[in-house]
């Protein structure tokens, strides 16, 4: 196994934080790394100089686990690190741990790096309950040397991580906080595996200048200090951390000092735009808050996102990153500038999902007499590790569940739903369940049952406003069925076969999508699968079969797919190799893939681990043996786990996951949860939708300018230059009868909800057309891919064109920016050729020329107003001849941001061209290209006007359209209140 560095020392030098290894003891010795202070949100790592070790002799240092990346946003750039972990399992002998708690350390300068770690320290020693924080321990000359070798190997001369480590998660913690033993607490206050090189660094004397000189390690006292003894583990469960989860106090200790930091953050960030700036603050502690939601998990020897039979030979010469499954590594964007540098040894991947363990035992002789006993072994994960040199029962055994959360598409309920353009489905998880003994004995089996969960794999959405939303279902069946095949594609490649398990309402709103979901699954089989593998579809309606809350008729279901979960098998490994393999998936998904999932997949596993023991010549029954209720235990912190990190809450149904039992004391749980919910869909998930992205790579940070402006995010894996390239297509088909009229060229713009005005909310995204004869204003519905109306304007009634600043809201920095917020202004008076279409259903049209516009309606004043400002030598007209100049009209444009936090704005798509996706230009250079295109398209390549069209002056005028004093003034009471009613809540 390559190198991993274990345990590191961080401390704020003058140019840079200096990330030490600790407890080295490697043939390949890893050098210590300097992360340069940076003010450009870039940093820059090199190896750290021993000239800097020298100049920090006053500097305090702070310890902590192995690093999770870099953040970097706008200007500043903070070091994210493990601060508190507890190991929930061990496989093959090898601790798996969870993060419990991080730090978040800014690399603007050294002043800011040693406060955030001063805060840090303060933290953790408050939290641990130790005060002999000056106290050193006397270790011997071997002490600096522990650690690990590039083997992977603990040496004997350090404590072995998993017998320090605390109970399997989920069970019940009877350590008492004293006796907390993290390796933040032992190298701030107790410092007692690190030795002599922790007393240097961290003694408040500091380097001398004879020690500077000799740089360290064997230099003589300091003076007399004081030791503590590291209490001793013993193989009881009297040892262990107690990392329990954040009461009420510390979350209000986090917040007293994430609002102490905020002027320092706001600091670090003061290049950056407004909106990133003062997001800054919250989007720390977002993510402060989703790393340290015992989510995310890690093994420094074992690759846990593989399941097995899928494990990767290791090599001291491939760095531990380049084997795990990139499909779920979390951390992976986070830690991109270390291994661009080079620096593998630093990089620890993470996966999200549900790590948990339970060792159990079987009576291996039932008879007649006596009911056969199953129960669970009272005893820690550390005794687990230790009977590998002990004589074992046959009926003890290890149940190891392992739920693996893809970084596509990933996010939260409501905000991420169905399928990606790539085949990506929302809240895919693959869940592992492992039987094993405890010790992990090569001769002995390994058992391996995998499941997967993933959001209905077709295009829909559902409003996070409604309490029960009907899923709406986006774009054409072609469009969808792409997307379909290309994620079951995906699935065989991965597991082979694949088993569709669907558990939504046949009647209701769920209904329609259940039945394209049906119709998709039988057209991929109609057209000889993947590659010959038709997946197999199973309707099962789950509320209706189980009414009366009698969810053990979720047996029914397991019968009806029990052939062909035989067919699938599972995994078997006995010796290292591959005796057995599964070769199928069953893949169970409901609305959200989380309630009524979890109850049928923890009913499958019962029935794999069932069948498993049956192979070890042990017979239970885990739905009615009442001291099994451990496995249920389990399998509900599964769903539990999953379900936080979708919906916020723990999974509904959890009182019938645990006990198997169903009463309206569940019921009245269920429903505290679901509001919950629904205050999170509506309230905190915009924003945590938007920092997952960001830490994920999935966005750049103009995803909070986007968020600050609407209080949305939006779904960067959509690709809204495909989509508005096919609405482009999509509308020339439809819209353009003459088949004599050549496109120019086609746009998406922005427009306001009714015609013919400036400014009235909301805007909206229509599709302008420019042919040689006539312009196109398409309004078109993005949902279902289909043209709602369009106005056809011949270019023979077009006036003139302004162009220039045009701004429409003034609630933040980017919608009152000039250069960035630019439209046009089309006027024509209609005549004979225009004509305006509905789609509804049934065509109606209107010519646009015959209607009668002399009423006193106050939009047309106001479009006269508008033309006199425009063009003060038509300002006669209106007075002189109001029946010929009322017609005129306006067509308001305004360009979409040239610039997206996942996207690019296509400036134009011409016909025939093969690359939509054209250079990105400012939005001031489109709108200019646009208007040349169409003054050459009315008059020809010179773009000058005859002297037969009766008009004079620039065709083009270039003006401000609203600028922002007007727009100010346009800003209602009751606008600046909802929008800032809505500021705080959301931001």
């Amino acid at each position: 196994m390559p190198a991993l560095v274990r345990k590191v020392l961080i401390f704020a030098a003058v140019d840079g934080l200096i990330l030490q290894p600790a407890n080295q003891r490697s043939q390949r010795t890893i050098p210590s790394l300097e992360i340069r202070y940076t003010k450009h949100g870039t940093a820059i790592l090199r190896p750290a100089p021993q000239s800097d070790l020298a100049r920090t002799a006053s500097l305090e240092a702070h310890g902590i686990h192995p690093l999770k990346g870099l953040l970097n946003i706008a200007s500043a750039s903070y070091l994210i690190s493990i601060l508190r972990r507890e190991q929930v399992a061990q496989i093959r002998g090898f601790p798996v741990y969870v993060i419990t708690s991080v730090a978040l350390i800014p690399l603007s300068s050294q002043s800011e790096a040693e406060k955030a770690i001063e805060r840090t320290k303060k933290e953790v020693q408050r939290e641990s309950g130790d005060q002999d924080v000056e106290r050193l321990h006397e270790g011997d000359s071997s002490a600096d040397e522990g650690g690990y070798h590039s083997d992977g190997n603990i040496t004997d001369d350090v404590p072995k991580e998993s017998n320090t480590l605390i109970p399997p998660y989920g069970s019940s913690r009877r350590q008492s906080q004293e006796e907390s033993d993290s390796v933040a607490q032992d190298v701030i206050s107790r410092r007692g595996q690190y030795g002599r090189f922790a007393e240097r660094w961290f003694s408040r004397k500091g380097w001398t200048s004879e020690r500077r000189r000799a740089q360290g390690m064997s230099a003589d006292d300091i003076g007399e200090s004081k030791t503590i003894s590291v209490k001793e583990q013993s193989n009881s469960g009297q040892s262990g951390s107690e990392n329990s989860a954040p009461s009420v106090e510390k979350d209000k200790s986090d917040r007293t000092q994430s609002l102490q930091s905020t002027e320092d953050v706001q600091r670090n960030a003061s290049k950056a735009n407004d909106v990133t700036s003062t997001l800054l603050p919250k989007l720390l502690r977002t993510t402060k808050m989703l790393f340290a939601s015992r989510s995310f998990f890690y093994s420094y020897d074992h690759d846990i996102t593989r399941r097995l039979g899928d494990q990767k030979l290791s090599s001291p010469e491939v760095p531990f990153h380049r084997n795990v499954d990139p499909l779920y590594f979390w951390n992976c964007h986070l830690a991109q500038p270390f291994i661009d540098n080079g620096d593998h040894a630093y990089v620890l991947p993470l996966m999200q999902g549900f790590v948990g363990q339970r060792n159990f035992s079987i009576n291996p002789k039932p008879t007649k007499d006596s009911p056969q006993e199953a129960s669970e072994a009272d005893q820690d994960i550390e005794n687990v590790v230790t009977t590998e040199n002990s004589p074992e029962s046959a009926s003890d055994f290890l149940l190891t569940l392992i739920s693996r959360r893809s970084i596509m598409r990933p996010g939260l309920r409501y905000l991420r739903r169905g399928i990606d353009d790539e085949g990506h489905a929302a809240n895919s998880v693959e869940t592992e369940q492992i039987l094993s003994k405890p010790s992990w004995n090569s001769k002995e089996k390994i058992y391996s049952f995998t499941q997967y969960r993933g959001s209905i794999p077709l295009f829909f959405s559902q409003s996070p406003y409604a309490f029960k939303p009907v899923p709406v279902l986006q774009h054409s069946f072609e469009t969808n069925h792409s997307a379909f095949k290309q994620h079951f594609s995906s699935l065989a490649a991965r597991y082979e076969d694949v088993q569709i398990a669907l558990l939504v309402d046949k009647h209701g709103g769920e209904a329609e999508i259940g039945q394209q979901y049906e119709e998709h699954a039988k057209r991929l089989n109609a057209e000889d699968g993947i590659d010959g593998m038709k997946p197999g579809f199973e309707w099962f309606d789950f509320h209706a079969v189980c009414r009366g809350m009698r969810f053990e008729n979720v047996s029914l279901l397991i019968d009806t797919l029990g052939d062909t979960l035989e067919k699938f098998g599972t995994t078997v490994e006995v010796n290292g190799e591959i005796q057995k393999r599964q070769n199928g998936i069953l893949r169970t998904n409901c609305m959200d893939c989380l309630d009524r999932t979890n109850v049928v997949q923890s009913a499958c596993g019962s029935r794999a681990l069932e069948q498993q023991l049956k192979e070890e010549g042990l017979e239970v029954n885990l739905q009615t043996d009442a001291t099994t209720q451990w496995f249920n235990a389990l399998w509900a912190d599964n769903g539990d786990a999953i379900s936080k990190q979708y919906s916020s809450t723990a999974a509904l149904k959890g009182d019938y996951t645990r006990t198997r039992k169903r009463d309206y004391r569940g019921a009245l749980n269920d429903l505290g949860l679901t509001l919950s919910r629904y205050y999170n869909n509506i309230v905190n998930d915009y924003f945590s939708q938007a920092a997952i992205d960001f830490l994920l790579g999935n966005v750049t940070e103009q995803v909070f300018e986007e968020f600050e402006a609407d209080m949305m995010s939006h779904d960067p894996a959509i690709s809204m230059q495909k989509v508005r390239a096919n609405a482009i297509e999509t509308s020339e088909k439809i819209v353009v009868a003459d088949q004599s009229e050549e496109l120019v060229g086609g746009w998406t713009l922005l427009s306001p909800h009714e015609a013919n005005t400036l400014r009235t909310f909301p805007f909206e995204e229509v599709v302008l057309l420019l042919t040689d004869a006539a312009l196109y204003v398409v309004r078109f519905d993005w949902t279902s891919e289909k043209v709602k109306s369009f106005e056809r304007v011949d270019l023979r009634s077009v006036t003139g064109i302004v162009k220039g600043t045009y701004i429409t809201s003034t609630f933040t920095a980017g919608q009152m920016d000039e250069d960035r917020n630019v439209g046009l202004v089309i006027k024509y008076r209609p005549g004979k050729e225009d004509v305006a279409r509905v789609n509804t259903r049934s065509l109606q049209n209107a010519a646009v020329g015959g209607t009668d516009h002399t009423s006193g309606d106050p939009e047309t004043t106001r479009a006269a107003a508008i033309a006199n400002i425009f063009n003060p030598l038509e300002s006669g007209l209106w007075s002189r001849n109001t029946k010929q100049t009322s017609t005129l009209k306006l067509l308001a444009l305004k360009a979409l941001p040239a610039k997206s936090s996942s996207f690019t704005n296509t400036p134009r798509h011409r016909k025939g061209s093969e690359d939509a996706a054209a250079a990105v230009i400012s939005e001031r250079q489109l709108v200019s290209a646009i208007c040349d295109d169409i003054r050459r398209a009315a008059y020809g390549e010179d773009g000058a006007r005859g002297s037969d069209t009766g008009l004079s002056g620039d065709f083009v005028e270039e003006r401000e359209i609203i600028g922002v004093k007007e727009a100010r003034r346009s800003v209602g009471y009751l606008e600046q209140w909802g929008h800032g009613l809505k500021r705080l809540v959301w931001a």
